[in-house]
């Protein structure tokens, strides 16, 4: 199953962004570090990524903010309540906001997030993608139907995390906390792949969503 431009750029900064915290976590853990400092680091490693990527590519994306601002408030939790779980379900809060944005702007009249997610990961093609969707309805509809799946997909996931963090020990949540991510973001993106590869063989015209 051939994957797009926009997908592939996705899965890449996805492995980037989830495996820095992890391998940070882990190795800290290996050397003695507690569960806290672990998560701290591990956490602050994670947005420092996060601001050079913003330096290089000189733009913020929404979804960076949104991941910015969900780092912030997990590390003043933690260091608030010393509960390194607060650094667990910062994951089911970005998850369930970015879930619940897409399935608000999945209304007619509201640009879907999966349009934004498409022109923040293919930024030379931003002007061509807003006027296919403008132009377009298969591709509007395309749009709303692919924010309600993801939306939906998402929200299910940061439930399921919460539970797990408070049912599991916090050296099992921090690898099983990622493999849940991949795990979400893989059904989902196949998911996009069967959609376009069905309509395509109808000749409809649809996104190559997110």
């Amino acid at each position: 199953m051939r994957l797009d431009s926009g997908m592939t750029a996705m899965i890449r900064s996805m492995a980037a962004d989830l495996g820095l915290p992890v391998l940070t976590y882990y190795g800290l853990h290996a050397l003695g570090a507690g569960d806290t400092t672990a998560l701290l680091a591990g956490t602050l490693a994670a947005g420092a990524r996060l601001v050079w990527v913003a330096v290089r590519s000189r733009s913020v994306s929404h979804f960076s903010i949104v991941m910015g601002a969900v780092f912030g408030v997990g590390l003043l939790f933690t260091l608030l309540t010393g509960d390194p779980r607060f650094l667990l379900i910062k994951h089911s809060v970005m998850s369930a906001v970015i879930g619940s944005l897409f399935l608000a702007t999945a209304w007619r009249g509201t640009k879907p997030l999966t349009l934004s997610a498409q022109q923040s990961f293919m930024p030379a093609k931003a002007n061509d993608l807003a006027a296919e969707y403008a132009a377009n309805p298969e591709v509007r509809r395309g749009h709303r139907v692919a924010s309600a799946v993801w939306g939906s997909g998402l929200l299910a996931e940061a439930a399921l995390r919460v539970v797990l963090v408070y049912l599991l020990p916090v050296q099992v949540m921090v690898g099983l906390s990622t493999v849940l991510t991949v795990l979400t973001f893989t059904l989902l993106i196949a998911w996009n792949a069967r959609y376009i590869a069905a309509h395509k063989q109808t000749g409809a015209a649809v996104p190559a969503l997110v």
